[in-house]
């Protein structure tokens, strides 16, 4: 006999709890059922199941081993899924989280290129800069910025990175000066992104020590990155941004890198997703194309 096949039929007695029931289920006769599980008892040399005419009950062996008979099996069961999956498309609905202005500017392009390539793929996306749980949402997939705080039951790969940068509208560096030292932001006015009751801090790299944490003076805290943006070019302060935001108003004129000697404080960008034996090629898909296309749109 097929150890594998014997295996099966061993866990599905245990779980239906009785041969008759096994049967029924495999579409197997009762006997057969049986001469699987002594198949496996005499290549074992234990007994696995005590059965009586009225009951069944699993042996202390008996036990241990059903338990690790249900982990081969289903990782067999992953094996073959991933084979099909290989000759398949990636199919059904796949729901991510992200972060808001991200999200539109940079995942979205790309998981929109995917699903035109893979007609039988469905999008449910969600553009939100609050940290959701995965399991509580029924997501399948996320991207996270920055230090990833609880990773518990989560697989977690980088797919790219961005900068910093600190920017102004010629217009203000003209009327205020341009800072050359960290310690010149406390002398300008900035626009700092903010959510109630909490700033971002400016970051800055230190060797060998935690980054620089600053808080310059500020008229405008906002909790939006475009609406900072825009406030800067339209010379009311200074602003910390990152590069795949800042770079289109750069090459415009609009706004101006400022501190460029200093090294840029960098965030990375991950895709986040909940620990399963075999990730489903639709998730795998969508990491895999993350990774290819975000470091160009984020540079």
């Amino acid at each position: 006999m097929d150890r594998l096949t014997s295996m099966a039929v061993f866990v599905k007695a245990v779980d239906l709890g009785s041969f008759a029931a096994a049967a029924d289920a495999l579409d197997l006769s009762a006997p057969m059922v049986g001469k699987h599980i002594r198949f496996l008892e005499d290549r074992l040399g234990v007994r696995l199941i005590n059965r009586t005419t009225r009951r069944q009950s699993l042996t202390e062996f008996g036990r241990a081993y059903y338990e690790r008979c249900r982990a081969v099996l289903a990782e067999a069961e992953a094996a073959d899924a991933l084979v099909t999956d290989q000759l398949s498309q990636p199919r059904g609905r796949l729901r991510m989280t992200m972060p808001a202005l991200l999200g539109r500017r940079c995942v979205a392009p790309i998981l929109l290129a995917l699903a035109r390539q893979y007609p039988a793929l469905e999008l449910d996306l969600s553009f939100s800069d609050r940290i959701v749980d995965l399991v509580e949402g029924g997501y399948d997939l996320a991207v996270r910025t920055g230090r990833l705080e609880d990773r518990a039951g989560m697989m977690a790969r980088r797919i790219a990175h961005h900068h910093m940068v600190v920017c102004a509208a010629p217009s203000y560096v003209e009327m205020h000066g341009r800072p050359e030292r960290i310690e010149d932001l406390g002398r300008h006015q900035a626009i700092l992104y903010s959510r109630p009751g909490w700033i971002h801090p400016w970051l800055f790299p230190r060797e060998g020590r935690s980054p620089a944490e600053v808080t310059p003076p500020a008229r405008l805290r906002l909790d939006d990155l475009d609406a900072i943006a825009d406030a800067a070019a339209a010379g009311m302060g200074l602003a910390w941004l990152p590069s795949w935001l800042v770079r289109d108003h750069v090459r415009t004129g609009a706004l101006v890198p400022l501190l460029a000697d200093l090294p840029p404080y960098v965030f990375e960008n991950y895709a986040l997703w909940l620990r399963t034996p075999h990730l489903p090629l639709k998730t795998r898909l969508a990491v895999d194309a993350l990774a290819a296309g975000l470091p160009a749109l984020m540079t």
